[in-house]
């Protein structure tokens, strides 16, 4: 229990330390001490708690000299008058008048002892006090210094030690504990029983929290301290300093701070899997350190041999749809739940967020309670799509570093494909929606774990729409798109391409984005015989990517341009192919149709003769984009000559020729706006 809750507390420590130190000062003049009064012993103390001295006597297991001697170093920063009497004492530092070690050996002869000040002594090794002076001084004479948390420690001021304060940041245990999913709490649970359970005289064990999601790693731990009645700091473990007699210093300040504050250390090593030997280094670093100690990893930390208890793993699975929306309707209330009609089920299968994130859909959804639009039917309230927007922007942070996020507002009617290929894309689309109740409600996830994911390959030549399709797929969805070009992802290094990809998906589980992982020729191919170790890691390359992308609980789609490239192996892995073909003239004229925005002045465009171009939706969009850029500068609404100069440029560009059966029926070269359409030039 923290002393620091009272003035009660407060007051009646300021008298036990006065009494203390005046009961000191008749020892120093030679006199025989007072008798014990009810300060001294403690007795106006509140019950059950102890004066700052007595906390710190007990804490170090202090003798009764270390004990002295603290409080001869502390008496010369409180009372003038005190420090007055110490300097006039035989052994007394001449440049400070501060108390030595000499100087308490002589006027406290009935308890002192040698040993008080050798390095591993609790007055040395905790660094409650530190000797000055001259490097070449004796020991003995050196002027003796109480350290300043100690100082503040006694009188009853708290605060963590200057030297923590840069590295471990408090984190309030009140604000975790409500939004634990259930079996978060379990885990909390069991490792509140597991440190009640220890002797007093026990090292605690260290608790290892493994799991994808760092704050619930973090909430789990705040909760626990909660139950406790500690304090939690958490630690970044790339801060941990690199030379050892540094990292021996902050772990034995910090064990020093545990103990002084009731508080536990949550050390925070990341998701980075990549670098064992330094994982291991925070492993033992963390297994050295006394009291109550957190590791937070996404993966376990290599054992730390021979440091003391092994650490125990807990770990915490992402929570369960059903757990999700119990904690939204908590956050939310029975008023806004309501008014969700019945979307919070969706809400909550989509977006894996942390209790942070809950507060501030939950207040935005206050905010929309508090003013709700009048006559505003429950299909028209706008907090459903408030706070799946709050959701959607709250998950964009973690991939935006990773992927590059595509903004359309292409609809199905934008979309020119064949009506098979079209009827596929739809039953993607179902497919995401349902996911919820078919995995979950319907218990196909319960009797197999497999290939839950919903994975499909988009297969045909550059500008056919596969990126458009995705496109269409993320709007019907309300979800962001990101692209990812495997060719970038790729590593020579052995490991590295698996890093990528594990870091992309890690940070898509928050949001259910759709990823869109673009030119897989680059990692995909036909599996050949295994000669060397590029061919064996290749494979398990591939081998990773399409493990993670049915596991992934949102929509992953991969495109190629040559689909005849990638093994039939890895195709059956996939839940849906859908071939892009090249558009036939009817699909050109319905594209051309659908390609000028309606604020684009045109003029005379026949859609058959556009149709005859041989080219694909994507060179259409640049066809057209041109032709409109020739248009506003020559001050005239978008006509043929101007999509007939684009279009000879985009031809240009693709190294083919017009033939002349494309250019039939076309304006001659030259043609000013508005001319009426001729023969051939």
């Amino acid at each position: 229990m923290n002393p620091f809750i009272s003035e009660d507390w407060s007051s009646a420590n300021q008298s036990y330390l006065a009494a203390a130190l005046a009961s000191l000062q008749s020892r120093l003049r030679g006199e025989v001490p007072p008798a014990p009064c009810a300060e001294l012993n403690g007795a106006s103390m509140p019950a059950g708690q102890l004066p700052a001295l007595e906390r710190l006597r007990e804490a170090f297991a202090l003798t009764a000299f270390e004990r002295d001697v603290v409080l001869l170093c502390a008496g010369i920063e409180l009372e003038a008058e005190f420090r007055d009497q110490v300097a006039r004492l035989p052994g007394a530092s001449h440049a400070t008048g501060r108390p030595t070690f000499a100087l308490a050996l002589a006027a406290l002869p009935e308890e002192a002892h040698w040993s008080a000040l050798a390095p591993g002594s609790p007055l040395r090794f905790w660094r409650l006090i530190e000797p000055g002076g001259p490097q070449d001084e004796p020991l003995t004479t050196s002027p003796l210094r109480l350290d300043e948390r100690i100082l503040h420690f006694l009188v009853g001021v708290d605060g963590l030690d200057e030297r923590l304060a840069g590295l471990a940041r408090p984190v309030r245990a009140t604000e975790y504990e409500e939004c634990l999913p259930a079996s978060h709490r379990e885990v909390a649970e069991r490792a509140v029983q597991l440190w009640s359970s220890c002797p007093g005289d026990e090292r605690w064990p260290a608790v290892c929290l493994c799991g994808p999601d760092a704050s619930a790693r973090r909430a789990v731990a705040a909760a626990v301290c909660a139950r406790l009645g500690i304090r939690l700091h958490s630690l970044d473990a790339r801060d941990l300093p690199s030379p050892i007699t540094d990292r021996e210093l902050l772990g034995r300040l910090w064990e020093r701070e545990a103990a002084l504050s009731d508080s536990a250390l949550l050390v925070e090593a990341g998701d980075d899997a990549s670098d064992p030997e330094r994982r291991r280094g925070i492993a033992v670093w963390a297994a050295r350190v006394g009291g109550a100690v957190f590791l937070s990893a996404a993966e376990p930390l290599p054992a730390a041999s021979g440091e003391g208890p092994p650490p125990v793993r807990f770990d915490l699975p992402a929570p369960l749809a059903r757990e999700q929306e119990a904690l939204w309707r908590g956050m939310l209330g029975a008023t806004s739940v309501a008014r969700l009609n019945g979307q919070l089920g969706a809400l909550a299968a989509q977006f894996r967020i942390d209790g942070d994130t809950l507060r501030v859909a939950a207040a935005t959804a206050e905010a929309y309670a508090l003013n709700p639009e009048e006559g505003a039917e429950p299909a028209e309230d706008p907090l459903a799509d408030a706070l799946w927007e709050t959701c959607r922007a709250q998950a964009r942070p973690r991939l935006d570093d990773l992927a590059q996020r595509i903004v359309s507002t292409d609809g199905w009617d934008d979309l020119v494909l064949p009506p098979a290929e079209e009827e596929t894309l739809r039953l993607i689309a179902a497919h995401a929606r349902g996911r919820t109740r078919v995995y979950e409600e319907w218990g196909f996830a319960a009797k197999s774990g497999r290939g839950l994911g919903i994975s499909a390959l988009f297969a045909g030549p550059s500008g056919t729409g596969k990126t458009m399709a995705a496109e269409v797929l993320a709007n019907e969805l309300h979800l962001d798109l990101y692209r990812i070009d495997l060719a970038s992802v790729v590593s020579k290094y052995i490991g590295e391409t698996e890093k990528n990809l594990r870091r992309i998906f890690d940070a898509a589980e928050y949001g259910g984005a759709v990823l869109l992982f673009d030119e897989a020729d680059a990692l995909f191919g036909k599996r050949s015989e295994v000669k060397d170790s590029h061919d064996r890691y290749a494979n398990i390359e591939v081998s990773y990517l399409l493990q993670r992308m049915e596991a992934y609980r949102g929509l992953a789609i991969l495109t190629t341009n040559m689909k005849s490239a990638l093994d039939t192996a890895f195709l059956r892995r996939l839940r849906f192919v859908v071939n892009f073909h090249f558009p036939d003239a009817p699909e050109r004229a319905r594209i051309w149709q659908g390609i000028f925005p309606t604020g684009v002045p045109t003029e005379g465009l026949q859609w058959e003769r556009l149709a005859q171009l041989n080219v694909a939706g994507g060179s259409i969009r640049n066809i057209a984009l041109s032709a409109a850029f020739l248009a506003a500068d020559a001050g005239c609404p978008v006509g043929m000559e101007q999509l007939r100069r684009a279009a000879v440029r985009e031809y240009a560009k693709l190294e083919q020729t017009m033939t002349h059966g494309e250019l039939q029926g076309w304006p001659k070269a030259g043609a000013p706006c508005g001319a009426p359409l001729g023969g051939l030039p």
